[in-house]
């Protein structure tokens, strides 16, 4: 399809610098395309450009003419955040919006750089407008702390809520994001540990949150029998709605409290793997994890933070020399990599090995 409309002629040496003054006066048009004849560009406008509009353009852009040509049409496209705030940030600022955000069930969760805390509001509202099925735009307010694993959000647009149902993997999880930690960037690591698992396997998920290893390991495998530990009371009781939202009462056993306690009073070599994804403080526990693997051994899945030059051999080390110190013996390690970057060189690790 093919559209006339007012328009900018400008020799396309300028092109870049043409279009985003163009967009600086918010009289580009974004649904046809920038159409290029030998060595000019044509830029379509939403309108005729206003005297003072030349007046500014000419200013950068002396070669430029005011016309009107034929344009084709483009194809619609999802908008995007920046998309939305074009002309009501300032451009320098667009450059700081997150590149990425988080999305659980309805809920965006973002993290604002000090630079953009004035402009919130315009960028929650921006956000549901860019995202039909997101109800509620929360803002990182501080980072996860204390033992409950919780984090501070502030909303910042929609609905005034934390709580909501996330699916993944075939999955139902029932969370309040205030309350109880989760994170979808961990969905890859539930389904590869998922996909791990063999029939009858018993396995101790030790700092279990709303239950995303242990339910979707009951879901994908036949015949296991799952611990799923917390000491926080919230995730606890999301962690039993989510076992019955997903008909898995008969696999997982939740439980309520410290883990340390709760293995030696009830899993004291019981588990044929065992699940660690408590990265800030996992390498206290390998004491713990190391009693309740089976006499003749069983599979780790230790998660560890480390800002070291070389993360990945630092967690297999420290590790390794945990394990030893138990009394136990590292019999293989089948993976070791960095399952995401958390801040400037600082990386979450995974270790998956083998103990006797």
């Amino acid at each position: 399809m093919k559209s006339e409309a007012p328009c900018l002629r400008v020799p396309k040496v300028h092109g870049d610098e043409a279009i985003v003054l163009v967009r600086k006066l918010n009289l580009f048009n974004r649904g046809l395309k920038v159409e290029q004849v030998g060595d000019s560009l044509y830029i379509p406008l939403v309108r005729e450009p206003l005297p003072i509009d030349l007046e500014e353009l000419k200013k950068h852009l002396p070669e430029l003419e005011a016309s009107s040509y034929l344009f084709s049409e483009r194809a619609e496209r999802p908008l995007n955040v920046a998309d939305v705030l074009e002309g009501r940030l300032p451009p320098h600022l667009l450059a700081s919006l997150p590149k990425a955000m988080d999305f659980v069930g309805d809920i965006a969760i973002m993290e604002l750089p000090p630079e953009l805390e004035g402009y919130k509001k315009i960028i929650g509202e921006a956000v549901l407008k860019a995202n039909k099925r997101v109800r509620t735009v929360l803002a990182k307010s501080g980072a996860v702390e204390g033992v409950y694993r919780v984090r501070e959000f502030e909303v910042i647009a929609g609905v005034g809520k934390t709580e909501t149902i996330h699916k993944e993997h075939g999955c139902v999880y029932h969370v309040d994001l205030a309350k109880a930690y989760f994170s979808p960037r961990l969905s890859h690591e539930h389904d590869r540990v998922a996909s791990q698992v063999q029939s009858g396997e018993t396995i101790v998920d030790m700092f279990a949150g709303v239950g995303p290893f242990s339910i979707l390991i009951a879901k994908k495998c036949e015949g296991v029998q799952l611990f799923a530990i917390d000491i926080n009371p919230d995730a606890v009781y999301y962690l039993k709605k989510n076992i019955s939202a997903n008909h898995v009462q008969e696999k997982v056993t939740p439980i309520l409290g410290e883990v340390r306690q709760v293995v030696d009073e009830k899993l004291v070599r019981v588990a044929d793997r065992v699940i660690m994804n408590l990265p800030e403080k996992a390498i206290e526990y390998v004491d713990v994890a190391c009693k309740a693997i089976k006499p003749d051994g069983g599979i780790i899945h230790y998660y560890e933070f480390t800002s070291q030059p070389n993360p990945i051999e630092t967690a297999k080390f420290r590790l390794i020399e945990a394990v030893k110190q138990n009394h136990r013996n590292m019999e293989k390690i089948f993976l070791a990599r960095i399952v995401r970057a958390t801040a400037p060189f600082t990386w979450q690790v995974v270790v998956d090995a083998e103990i006797r």
